[in-house]
């Protein structure tokens, strides 16, 4: 009786934290079906209650233990005096598909009370796979195979659902201002993500005293809560941000242990990632006036009638958008919604039914007849189409997916749940960059088991240290091509990406698709010269810079205006920047809170690019990165594009939700992000007046994905000779290959003589889940954000380019713009060609090459 004791002890363990006990192991499922099969069964209600709810479903371990073992009921292999093989039949119904589908199609063959209870379950089922095939064929001779198809072809997997109620009484839980990801699922506690319960319970933890009582206490007003925000789920991709969200205000699932569907959340502003993610989870998010809300107001909600009143009175008016979200909550999310969806289309294809009308077909805008833009171009070609229009929802072809690893651990759990043992996208990406550095034992677990699970599938795995996975797979994306990665940077300079979370990833990487509602998209346009002194990344700020000064962007987070929020970023007028380069201004697309970027570029970047790029890959291949037909694969692709170079390009009569123009001649001075908003943006001398901003600077970083080797040559140079630096500095190189080539070229002895401290190459104090800033730190950094608490307690941290971030370490202090010029044209102006130049692996010997990835 081992498992029971010890089982009991965990749940009781667990209790004290107001958490339920873990999923049972593949070895502890096997026990336990020991257990079951003894003769009496001990405690047998206890026994059956953790075989049917605490068993994750689809193809994990633990499932085909339980699958396998109630097949072998089922056909009357074994005996099991609980588990009849009717009973066996409907527990294999709750597994969601995978492992259960076969012995459920077999079961159709058996006796009529087994056939009928295997229809029921199948009815219900919709990871089927290339089981439909089997099951359209035994149609034709089983009454219950046809049952199946005829239901299947008429929906009843979704009709047998409850609809959205008509009125929804609700206790408002509300967190003023705007809360982003880092605040519903912290950095620090990332390696508990894949743990929902458990995570959950760091939910807000910086932002309010003790939420989750005051969770606790809402809760025993007797409604269900809603999730309330000025503005809400800024910042990244993340699905553990929703899923701590749904953890407090959502339901059960039965048969799914310590995950929860449903809820309701209600923002000003609902980032557009969050809102999909919410979509994608069976969740239910509103954009709505929430003014007038206030924590544990009672509210009564009117889905349909587009109201929200409080004590009576109107206080808020919203529209269900898109005119398909009562649909995805009806069916569990918008991921299930397209599989049903799908299943019940190929189910009255093969009995040669018309369309059905019992699903809402996504409202479609007008052609307006203009030219399409760039992105417009990219989707529809994603699509088949020459091109799309804002607003249209299609599902396009998405060739490169990317998982990271302190989301890895959903993705792979979602894999899970979607019953994939093989993924449909063209390449799938692991990487290791967010834990590497100082992997707790939970992570070195999963440096040891995720890349086995992802390249069984056929995706590719890096390995920790590689460093970060932005780097990588930029380098492994086809031009004018689609994706997609679970991290918010995941932004290609030579295509378009469009981030989401686990879930969203997962189900992109399995059927080689996604769902996208098309944004509109808004022009910045660069025009004049490139002053000296003046860099990419003063650059980048210039986007917000000049959006405020033209009132499409405010700082303030009450009524916020922010002309890039849910669309597309479409950047031209730098047509000869290196692909490394653009990336830095595609990056940052994420800190508009942008669905997506485009950069437009000339054929002789992109084309040097991937040539490099042929090469790191058949390198990875020959030092046994796996899977290798599939890098395989994404070179042949390459090559067949260099054979025939050719770029998309926008139509001149192309519209544009706003046009946004840049004269770089008028950007003479660095500037920053202000501590701490990367949309609080102002020049240096700006800051330098304004007593309300700090001076002295405490830490710089030097790293991120926002970087590449001609920033830290650059770095070394402002460095060198200089002794110790006044600042504490840390230096971290995106990937290893950058790291060697410093090293070789001798700038981490310059990094060493001015006291920094160096890294394995990875996201390190820009995701800030491992070390961290000294506590109230006042910090100049390269990273990509400056939320509070991000990059330690209380820090309070600038964002700029990583010339600056070298004179204020030296300086300990922010420099003038004069002390910044004369340092900069001192430094860098003579040899910055050599300074700036990228890593060309089509140009190093193979030796050379080899030992740049060992």
């Amino acid at each position: 009786m081992g498992l029971i004791q010890d089982y009991r002890a965990h749940t009781e363990e667990r209790a004290t934290s107001g958490i339920p006990p873990l999923p049972l192991t593949a070895a502890q499922a096997r026990e336990l079906i020991e257990l079951l099969q003894a003769e009496p069964v001990q405690e047998h209600e206890y026994l059956l209650e953790l075989f049917t709810e605490h068993i994750s479903p689809g193809v994990d371990d633990a499932a085909f233990e339980k699958a396998a073992f109630l097949d072998r009921v089922v056909k009357g292999e074994v005996n099991c005096s609980v588990i009849s093989p009717v009973e066996a039949v409907k527990i294999l119904g709750t597994m969601l598909g995978g492992y259960n589908v076969k012995p459920l199609v077999d079961a159709l063959s058996a006796d009529e009370d087994v056939a009928g209870a295997a229809a029921e379950m199948l009815k219900k089922t919709l990871l089927v796979y290339e089981s439909f095939d089997e099951v359209a064929k035994l149609a034709s001779s089983n009454a219950f195979a046809k049952e199946v198809m005829q239901s299947w072809a008429e929906g009843e997997w979704f009709t047998s659902r409850p609809v959205i109620p008509e009125k929804m009484t609700l206790t408002v839980f509300k967190v003023p201002g705007e809360t982003n990801t880092d605040d519903l699922s912290p950095a620090s506690e990332a390696f508990t993500r894949s743990d929902i319960p458990l995570h959950a319970l760091s939910m807000l933890g910086s932002k309010m005293d003790n939420p989750i009582d005051v969770i606790a206490d809402l809760k025993k007003k007797g409604n269900p809560l809603a999730f309330v925000g000025d503005v809400v789920g800024t910042g990244s991709s993340r699905k553990s941000g929703i899923n701590s969200v749904q953890w407090h205000i959502g339901d059960n699932i039965p048969a799914v242990p310590n995950k929860r569907t449903g809820g309701v959340v209600l923002g000003g502003i609902i980032a557009p990632i969050f809102f999909n993610t919410a979509e994608d989870s069976g969740a239910l998010p509103i954009q709505a006036d929430v003014n007038s809300m206030e924590m544990g107001d009672v509210i009564e909600l009117y889905p349909y009638e587009g109201k929200i009143e409080k004590d009576g009175q109107v206080i808020a008016e919203f529209s269900l958008e898109p005119n398909t979200l009562g649909d995805e909550v009806r069916a569990g999310g918008r991921i299930p919604l397209i599989i049903g969806r799908n299943l019940t289309r190929q189910a009255r294809e093969a009995l040669g039914m018309g369309e059905t009308d019992i699903f809402k077909k996504p409202e479609q805008p007008a052609d307006s007849g203009k030219g399409y833009t760039l992105a417009q171009k990219m989707i529809g070609k994603a699509c088949g189409l020459e091109g799309v229009r804002p607003g249209m929802y299609v599902e396009p072809k998405t060739l490169t997916v990317g998982s990271q690893d302190t989301t890895g651990a959903m993705t792979r759990d979602e894999i899970k749940e979607l019953a994939a043992l093989s993924f449909g996208a063209d390449l799938v990406m692991q990487s290791f960059c967010h834990t590497a550095a100082y992997p707790k034992p939970s992570d070195v677990t999963l440096h040891q088991t995720l890349p086995y699970f992802i390249m069984s599938r056929g995706g590719v795995a890096l390995r920790p240290g590689d460093g970060v996975i932005h780097t990588w797979l930029n380098r492994m994306v086809l031009p004018d091509t689609l994706g997609t990665g679970a991290d918010s940077h995941t932004r290609f300079p030579i295509g378009i990406s469009f981030p989401g979370g686990s879930g969203l990833v997962a189900f992109a990487g399995v059927t080689g698709t996604m769902p996208l509602n098309v944004p509109e998209s808004v022009l910045v346009r660069f025009k004049g010269e490139l002053q000296p002194g003046i860099t990419l990344r003063d650059l980048v700020n210039a986007i917000p810079y000049k959006a405020i000064k033209e009132g499409l962007l405010t700082v303030e987070k009450k009524g916020k205006k922010n002309i890039f929020a849910g669309r597309i970023l479409e950047i031209e007028g730098l047509p000869e920047l290196k692909v490394e380069q653009a990336f830095e201004l595609s990056d940052a697309s994420a800190e508009r809170s942008a669905a997506a970027c485009t950069v437009r570029l000339d054929k002789e970047p992109v084309i040097e690019y991937l040539k490099s790029n042929i090469k790191l890959l058949g390198q990875m291949i020959d030092n046994g990165y796996g899977d290798p037909e599939t890098l395989k694969r994404r070179i042949g692709k390459m090559e067949e594009w260099l054979a025939n170079p050719s770029l998309m390009e926008p139509d001149a009569d192309a519209e544009y939700a706003a046009v946004i123009e840049i004269d770089m001649s008028e950007v003479k001075e660095p500037i920053l992000a202000c501590p701490n908003d990367p949309d609080d943006v102002m020049t240096l001398s700006e800051i330098l007046a304004d007593e309300k901003r700090p001076k002295n600077i405490d830490e710089v970083f030097v790293g991120s994905c926002m970087t590449n080797i001609g920033h830290f040559r650059a770095l070394g140079e402002v460095l060198k000779g200089q002794g110790q630096a006044s600042a504490r500095l840390w230096v971290v190189p995106p990937t290893k290959m950058d790291m060697k080539k410093l090293i070789e070229e001798g700038y981490y002895s310059i990094y060493g003589a001015a006291g920094a401290r160096t890294e394995i190459p990875g996201c390190s104090l820009c995701m800030g889940n491992q070390a961290r800033v000294a506590d109230n730190a006042v910090v100049f950094s390269t990273s990509t954000r400056n939320f509070d608490n991000r990059m330690g307690k209380g820090a309070q941290v600038y964002l700029g380019s990583a010339e600056l971030a070298a004179v204020s370490a030296l300086l300990g202090r922010l420099p003038s713009k004069e002390e910044y010029q004369e340092v900069v044209k001192g430094k860098l102006a003579e040899g910055s060609e050599g300074i700036y130049q990228y890593l060309n692996f089509h140009e190093v010997s193979g030796e050379q090459l080899e030992v740049m990835v060992d």
